[in-house]
C-alpha cells in the first residue's frame, strides 16, 4: 500500500484535525528519518497510522486490545488516554495487514515511549511532539532539541510529559520511565 491508501483508510475515522495531524506527523517524521539515518518508508507510513484508532470509542479500544491478547498493566487500564496507542499497534496487524515489528511497535509506543526503543520508534515518538501544527508551551524547546539528537528531545519531551502528569497527580507510565532513565544512563 503507499501512503495515499492509508490516507484513505485513515481518513474516514478521524476529523479533520486528527487527519491533519497525522498527515503531518508522518511528514516529520520523515523528515527527522532523513536526517537520522531511519529508514523513511516505514517512517512515512508509522507517522500516517500512529493515531489509527485515537477517536475509536474508548469500548471498542478495549475491544481490539484484548483481541490483541494484550494485558494491560495496572495504569494502562486506569488511563485511557494511553489506549489508542495499544489499540492501533493491534488494529493495523489485523486490519490492515501489517507485520512489520517496528512499525507496530513505532504505533505501540509513541505516546510513552520505552526502553530499548529503536531509531524508528524515536522518530515516530519525536514527531508525535513536534509536528507542525503543535503549540503547547515548549514545543519550540523540543523542536530544537530534537534538531541537536533524537535522545536529547525525547528526553525533554518525556520531561515536559512527566511533569504534567504529576502536576495533575495523573499516573506515570513505567515505560516512560524506563526510556527516560535509559536514555540519562546512556548519555
Amino acid at each position: 500500500m503507499t501512503i495515499d491508501d492509508y490516507k484513505e483508510i485513515i481518513r474516514p475515522m478521524m476529523g479533520e484535525r486528527r487527519f491533519n495531524h497525522s498527515v503531518n506527523v508522518s511528514k516529520e517524521a520523515v523528515r527527522l528519518a532523513e536526517k537520522y539515518g531511519a529508514d523513511v518508508k516505514k517512517a512515512a507510513v508509522a507517522g500516517i497510522l500512529h493515531d489509527i484508532t485515537k477517536e475509536v470509542d474508548f469500548e471498542n479500544q478495549l475491544q481490539i486490545i484484548r483481541s490483541g491478547d494484550i494485558i494491560l498493566t495496572d495504569v494502562e487500564k486506569n488511563t485511557n488516554k494511553l489506549w489508542h496507542a495499544i489499540s492501533g499497534s493491534v488494529y493495523i496487524q489485523k486490519e490492515l495487514s501489517i507485520t512489520d515489528e517496528d512499525i507496530i511497535n513505532a504505533v505501540r509506543y509513541h505516546t510513552t515511549g520505552r526502553a530499548n526503543m529503536s531509531l524508528l520508534e524515536k522518530v515516530i515518538f519525536l514527531a508525535d511532539f513536534t509536528s507542525e501544527e503543535r503549540d503547547y508551551p515548549d514545543v519550540d524547546v523540543i523542536r530544537q532539541k530534537a534538531e541537536i539528537s533524537l535522545e536529547d528531545g525525547m528526553l525533554y519531551g518525556i520531561q515536559f510529559t512527566l511533569s504534567s502528569l504529576l502536576k495533575r497527580q495523573g499516573y506515570l507510565s513505567l515505560d516512560a520511565i524506563e526510556a527516560y532513565n535509559e536514555i540519562l544512563f546512556n548519555r
